[in-house]
């Protein structure tokens, strides 16, 4: 029952993004100055210009995580053909600790959405160990069920996902 009611199901980032996972470990996603992430929530491009914190509570300082951000819906919701456009990978982010204990691999990319309303997921992966997990070669038509099977990152241990769409300069804020 829970599956029908898991928003990362219903929202369809299980099954366009990643397979149905169990989450084991809490994450929290931080914009300036404290706009949280939660599933499903809008918010504007002008909110998201800067790469976000991001906190991991669980594991131990001897655990290390990987943490994928990408976008399903390129170029729009209606036909993504282009599927994910990558926009940040961080890895060896230590348990218990937030995003900026890690190695970025690929730099953050504002969202940018030009048609649609775009979903824009965080992916949290546990690594076997420490030092493991390479750059991909490109942001476009990014893969992270490959990803994770190419570095043996399994399954996440932890998703959220903001919807985001372009902004009028009406709604700018």
């Amino acid at each position: 029952m829970a599956q029908m009611t898991d928003p990362l199901v219903i929202s369809r980032v299980v099954g366009d993004v990643v397979d149905y996972f169990s989450p084991s470990v809490k994450m929290c996603v931080i914009y300036n100055p404290s706009k949280h992430v939660y599933n499903g929530h809008e918010l504007f491009p002008s909110l998201v210009t800067s790469k976000p914190k991001v906190e991991v509570h669980g594991g131990d300082m001897r655990s290390f995580f990987t943490l994928i951000m990408t976008d399903p819906d390129v170029p729009g919701p209606s036909d993504p053909y282009l599927r994910e456009h990558l926009h940040w990978v961080i890895t060896d982010i230590p348990g218990t600790t937030d995003s900026s204990f890690g190695k970025e691999v690929v730099g953050y990319e504002m969202p940018m959405p030009n048609i649609g309303i775009h979903r824009f997921v965080f992916l949290l992966f546990k690594q076997k160990k420490r030092q493991t997990v390479s750059a991909p070669l490109s942001r476009d038509r990014f893969n992270t069920r490959k990803y994770a099977e190419e570095n043996e990152l399994g399954s996440p241990v932890a998703a959220v996902f903001f919807n985001c769409q372009r902004e009028t300069a009406a709604r700018k804020r």
